[in-house]
Parts: structure tokens; sequence; C-alpha cells
């Protein structure tokens, strides 16, 4: 069962540590937190791993020498093991994304994880695992809910994890196959009155876009409502009042208190 209340943090906990990282994630851990949301991909030689693009993020990879990444290759087209000699436990300086995450504190070594390794951190935690999906530069949406329903099962993580994703058609197949597993519904920034009417589960909009009339229209279809990305307190307190069903922050310290 889900609690009343899911307080995840986004990747991990990227305001305060490099993201999807097992680091990260230990970090987070033991500072309290027990709910996260992260992103999963496949690799070439079909590992899935963590990691919120669909390819290497220059802003926050480094190659074996040492030097930025200066274009992005695939997941794709990269073995779990290639993938292993890339860092990505900083931000380069200057760039928009340290802007926006001054706090975060670097853990050089960091490499991109398997998703089993994260399930296995501890299982005493909460993950929605969020499917990337692009129709050039991923595998297809039934595939890709197919391995991380695999690795999930194996794991034995299914009561503790929720699949989203979207892209709608991954969620959709998951509902053929394992429809006991928990699934969120994820709806962009451009539609944010876009809402599942079947299928149940949760639906995660953009919290810019959910209006109170949104959330009692969810809400009266079954469907409980977590927004992403909430960074401001001042928004928080306000969705928190609105009686949505969790959030998703960058700072989940901050949500906390």
């Amino acid at each position: 069962m889900a609690p009343q209340f899911e307080l995840l943090g986004h990747r991990g906990a990227r305001g305060l540590f490099p993201e999807n990282t097992l680091e990260g994630f230990r970090a987070a851990i033991a500072l309290g937190f027990d709910g996260f949301e992260l992103d999963v991909g496949l690799t070439r030689d079909g590992v899935v791993v963590v990691h919120h693009d669909p390819a290497l993020n220059p802003d926050i990879t480094r190659t074996p020498d040492g030097t930025w990444l200066r274009c992005r290759r695939l997941l794709k087209d990269l073995t779990f093991a290639e993938l292993g000699r890339f860092d990505v436990g900083r931000i380069r300086p200057g760039c928009r994304y340290a802007a926006l995450f001054p706090e975060q504190h670097p853990m050089d070594g960091a490499r991109i994880p398997r998703l089993a390794d994260v399930l296995a951190l501890d299982t005493g935690i909460r993950l929605t695992i969020e499917m990337k999906l692009h129709p050039d530069r991923t595998v297809a949406p039934e595939p890709m809910a197919e391995a991380v329903v695999a690795v999930v099962e194996a794991a034995g993580a299914a009561g503790r994890v929720t699949l989203s994703s979207f892209e709608w058609r991954s969620l959709q197949h998951l509902g053929r196959i394992r429809p006991g597993l928990a699934r969120a519904w994820l709806t962009p920034r451009r539609t944010p009155r876009r809402m599942p009417e079947a299928g149940g589960g949760t639906w995660s909009p953009e919290h810019g876009g959910l209006t109170q009339a949104l959330l009692r229209q969810a809400h009266a279809l079954n469907l409980r409502v977590i927004p992403w990305t909430v960074n401001d307190p001042a928004d928080m307190a306000r969705l928190i009042r609105w009686g949505v069903d969790g959030l998703i922050s960058d700072r989940p310290d901050l949500a906390q208190a």
C-alpha cells in the first residue's frame, strides 16, 4: 500500500546530491528520505540503467581522462561496461544546471548504476520508476516495460514500486501483462489538462498546470495526484493545502520541513 502522503525525491534528491547515482541515493536515505523518483533506460546489451536522458548529458558527464563530455551519446548505443567509464558525480561549472542547483554536493567517481543496484540499496524505500522513451532514441515502449518489470520482479520489489511514463503505451502494456503493478501517468507542461480517465493509479502532472478543479476531477476518477517538480516552499504549501497525495521535488528536505 502506498503511504497516505508520498514525498518523492526527484532523481534521488538532485538539489542536494548527484542525480540518479548510488552515492546520491545513499546520502538521501541517510537524511531520512524513503521515497524517490528516478529514470531508466536500456543499454545496447539490455541492462536497465538509472539515467534521466536517453543520452549522456554533457552538463554532468566527464570522460575517463577527466574532461567534460562534448557530445551526447545514446545509452542504447553503449554497453553497460562502456557507460561505467564515465563519471557523473558533479555538475559542470558555469552551466545552467549548476545555476539551478548551487547546493548540490559533488561526489566524484559516481557512475550510472543499474536499476537492480538501486533496488538493492534499501528494501524499505519506495521508488517511482520513470521509463524514458523516445521514438528514435530509445527502445520501443513494450520492450522497455518488459525489461523494467523483469528487474523489479527479480528484486522482489513489486510491492514498493510504481512505474511511470509520459509514453502511455508502456503503461497500457503493463496493464495487460502485470495488471497488479502500480502505475503513474505523467503529463507534460504543454498539456496540463490531459488526464487518464481509465486504468486507475496515479496522475503526475506538471505542478504549474494543476488547479484545484483538476485535482477534484482526478480524485473523482479515483486517481492519486502527485505533481512534479515542486521546489518552491510556497508552492509546496499551497498544493498540500489543496489535498494532493504527494509531491515530487528536487529538494525533499524543504518539502519535509
